[in-house]
C-alpha cells in the first residue's frame, strides 16, 4: 500500500524543482511480488519511493530511469526472465515489464495525489509518449510492444474504530505502520486524547446514540471494540446502513448471539446482521490487544484486496 507515499514523494520533489519518472510495472510474466500497475517514484538526485521486487531489481530501476531523465524520453525495460540484465534474476523465477515515465510538469501529479486526498478513484493512463490522470476507475490493462496501458487506483482502505480498551490504540498503531488512516469514537476521554495528541482524529461518545458522528465511503471498514456490548447497537445498526467494506465487532460466539438477537429487535435485518464479521479477526482465540489487532487487520486488508468495488468508480 506504498501507491500514497509514491506520489507523495513525487509532489514533494517536484515542489523543489527536481526532475522526476514515475515507474510503472506493465506486466508481468509467471509470479511477482509487485502486480501490474504498481508504482515508483525515482528523482533525479537518485532518491525513490517504492518497490517492485524484494529488492533484487530497485537499483537497476533506478539506473534507468535515471538515464531516461536524462534523455527525456519513456521507455519500457524487462526484468527478470528474458531480460538483458542477464546477472539479474528474480527469485520467482518470472519477468516483468517496466515503463518509465519523465515527468515534464506537476499537472500529472497533482490530479493523482488530489484523487489521493479525496479519496476519490482514478486511473493512470499511459499513451505514447505521454502519461495523464483520469478521473475514476478502469481496469488494468496494458500493451507492451505499443507502450499503451490503463492502471485504475481504488481509495486506500480507512478503519473506522469504535469502541474502549487496549485494542483500540494496538489497532490503530497496526494500521499506522501499513499507512492505513484510523478514525476513532471511544467513550474513553483518555485514549481519545492519546490518540489525538498522535495526529489520530478521535472524537468522545458521550452516549450510546451519537451515531451522527459516524462517516464512511465504500472504501471503509468498521471495527467495533466494546467489551461492554451495551455501546453497540445503536451505532452498529447506523454502521451496517453507510456504506463500507467490512464490518466486524469483537467477542464471543454467544456475545454475538445476543448482539444479534438486540439488533434483530432494534429492526435491523437478518442479511445485514449476518454481514458482520464475528467473532473478529482472521483467529479467533487471541486474547491480548496486539494479538487481537493483528488478527482484525489480517482480516480487514484481506476484505479489502477481494472486494468488488464496481459501481464506485466515479
Amino acid at each position: 500500500m506504498d501507491r500514497d507515499r509514491v506520489f507523495a514523494f513525487l509532489s514533494d520533489r517536484q515542489r523543489e524543482g527536481r526532475a522526476c519518472a514515475l515507474v510503472t510495472v506493465m506486466a508481468v510474466e509467471g509470479s511477482s511480488i509487485r502486480n501490474p500497475g504498481t508504482h515508483m517514484a525515482v528523482c533525479e538526485d537518485g532518491r525513490f519511493a517504492g518497490s517492485l521486487s524484494g529488492g533484487c531489481i530497485e537499483n537497476a530501476v533506478v539506473a534507468e530511469a535515471l538515464e531516461a531523465l536524462r534523455q527525456g524520453k519513456p521507455r519500457i525495460v524487462r526484468f527478470g526472465a528474458g531480460s538483458r540484465y542477464i546477472d539479474i534474476t528474480l527469485p520467482c523465477g518470472g519477468g516483468i515489464d517496466v515503463h518509465f515515465q519523465p515527468l515534464a510538469d506537476r499537472e500529472f501529479t497533482e490530479r493523482c495525489t488530489a484523487a489521493i486526498a479525496a479519496r476519490a478513484p482514478f486511473t493512470v493512463e499511459i499513451s505514447i509518449g505521454e502519461i495523464a490522470c483520469i478521473d475514476g476507475w478502469q481496469a488494468v490493462r496494458a500493451d507492451v510492444a505499443s507502450a499503451i496501458g490503463m492502471f485504475g487506483h481504488w481509495p486506500r482502505p480507512r478503519l473506522c474504530v469504535i469502541g474502549h480498551g487496549a485494542s483500540v490504540e494496538a489497532l490503530v498503531k497496526l494500521a499506522s505502520a501499513m499507512d492505513i488512516a484510523s478514525d476513532v469514537l471511544s467513550p474513553d476521554p483518555e485514549i481519545c486524547k492519546r490518540l489525538t495528541s498522535l495526529g489520530t482524529p478521535a472524537q468522545l461518545l458521550t452516549q450510546t446514540g451519537d451515531i451522527h458522528l459516524l462517516t464512511s465511503d465504500p472504501w471503509t471498514a468498521f471495527v467495533f471494540l466494546f467489551h461492554d456490548h451495551d455501546w453497540e447497537v445503536k451505532l452498529l445498526a447506523r454502521a451496517l446502513e453507510l456504506q463500507h467494506f467490512y464490518c466486524g465487532a469483537m467477542g464471543s460466539r454467544k456475545a454475538h448471539g445476543a448482539r444479534s438477537e438486540a439488533l434483530l429487535a432494534s429492526g435491523v435485518s437478518a442479511d445485514a446482521i449476518a454481514s458482520i464479521n464475528a467473532p473478529l479477526g482472521l483467529f479467533h482465540s487471541s486474547r491480548d490487544p496486539e494479538t487481537l489487532a493483528l488478527s482484525a487487520l489480517s482480516e480487514i486488508v484481506q476484505a479489502y484486496q477481494s472486494a468488488d468495488f464496481a459501481g464506485h468508480d466515479a
